[in-house]
């Protein structure tokens, strides 16, 4: 490991610190506003909350694990899902009860180790259940980048399918062919090229900028005031099981931090610190209308290049995305972000998703030559793609994602020929 140029307490200079700050902000940009402008949340909101929830997990951990948190992939279906039966409240308060998950199972941890987690939660099970979230949002993406809606009727439209391939071929250049910093900002350098590509072609409204004001507050969406509380049997059957792949996302994104930093982040500050952080800040954003929240790899990747590990500097890129989420301007560009652009980043990224499943299997030699392992993957699988659903009620079922991963999980524990071996903390 080579040395590192700031360690985790170490403070920048001043003028250091705004461009290394800089740095990690633009890192998490563009995929942190892509979640909200896919589910109808604001992008405004999505950045200052990713700020926010960014200075709650620092100050859970005791200032010492320097993650950047922003909006999460794996509540795209189920945010959808959730505002098309009871509106996007319904996402918001599912939001804080996945938060209440996060918080009783930090507790847990306090009291009783985490090991138990970590098996409950083991990659035949967390792996195809990553791939089920990358593939069931595969045909929102293709519908996004070759279709637009023309008085309420969808068409083909190749001018803004071209728009789509060219971002999603400037994000693949970005990531295949650069090796320094500009590999970890793919999905924002596609937006950017794709953006100024639909300027050309003529198919976006710019009158919406010249209208924005230079500074102004984010929509808030609060409870009680814009929208009303109540919750649903489905609507936690929705949400909540999405905990699952998350809980197992924050572990994996632990360990690779803690060895990027030569640290043990599980045992110090302690794995109940770090899930409490995450899940605080998913509650603070949901309760103002923000989309969950999740560790992110951009960042860790950026520490890594870097070697810059310096909790300051994360601070400072929080407190950057506060400051960007006030600037109208801005924000009304990114609101005229065309479909198409979306959908070509969208292609891409939901691919990625899916595949980080598969490596994940991969990466644990999972055999799939025992029957077990077989049967576990495939039944994930295909009730997650397959879109399988019980239905209790006519206003209470479980199904898609969230049946998958609880299915998943129950297969695991009843079925025979469970691996007992220790599960690697992350120290060896």
């Amino acid at each position: 490991m080579n040395e590192a140029v700031l360690d985790v307490q170490d403070k920048p200079k001043a003028g250091q610190w705004i461009s290394l700050s800089l740095q990690h902000m633009f890192a998490m940009f563009g995929a942190t506003i892509l979640v909200p402008q896919l589910v109808g949340l604001s992008p405004a909101i999505a950045l200052l909350t990713s700020g926010i929830a960014t200075i709650i997990f620092i100050l859970i951990t005791q200032f010492k694990v320097p993650a950047y948190l922003g909006s999460s992939f794996a509540f795209i279906v189920p945010i959808t899902i959730a505002t098309e039966t009871g509106g996007i409240g319904s996402a918001m308060i599912g939001a804080m009860f996945v938060s209440l998950v996060y918080a009783i199972v930090s507790l847990v941890i306090w009291k009783t180790g985490y090991q138990w987690l970590m098996r409950l939660l083991p990659p035949i099970v967390v792996g195809p259940v990553i791939i089920v979230i990358g593939l069931a949002l595969s045909g929102t993406a293709v519908d996004m980048a070759m279709n637009i809606t023309v008085d309420g009727v969808k068409q083909y439209s190749l001018i803004h399918f071209s728009a789509a391939l060219v971002t999603l071929l400037t994000a693949i250049i970005c990531t295949i062919y650069f090796k320094n910093i500009i590999s970890l900002m793919p999905v924002l350098i596609g937006i950017i090229v794709g953006y100024l590509y639909s300027a050309l072609v003529g198919i976006i409204d710019f009158a919406p900028i010249a209208a924005a004001n230079w500074i102004a507050a984010p929509d808030f969406l609060i409870p009680g005031v814009d929208y009303s509380f109540q919750v649903t049997p489905t609507l936690l059957f929705v949400m909540v099981p999405i905990a699952i792949v998350t809980i197992s996302e924050h572990i994996g994104h632990q360990l690779v931090l803690g060895k990027v930093v030569e640290r043990n982040y599980i045992k110090d500050p302690g794995l109940h610190r770090s899930l409490l952080g995450d899940g605080l800040g998913t509650f603070i954003s949901s309760l103002v209308g923000g989309p969950p929240k999740t560790t992110y790899g951009e960042n860790i990747g950026v520490l890594a290049i870097t070697r810059v590990y310096s909790i300051y500097v994360i601070i400072g890129a929080a407190v950057f995305a506060i400051l960007f989420s006030f600037l109208g301007k801005l924000m009304a560009v990114i609101a005229t972000i065309p479909t198409a652009v979306l959908g070509g980043i969208s292609i891409l990224l939901f691919g990625i998703i899916a595949s980080s499943g598969l490596r994940m299997l991969v990466d644990n030699s999972i055999n799939f030559g025992d029957k077990r392992n077989l049967v576990i993957s495939s039944v994930i699988l295909v009730i997650g793609i397959g879109g399988a659903k019980i239905e209790f009620s006519e206003t209470f079922e479980v199904g898609g994602m969230a049946l998958a991963a609880i299915v998943g999980v129950i297969l695991n524990l009843v079925l025979p020929g469970r691996n007992k071996a220790e599960i690697d903390d992350g120290t060896k």
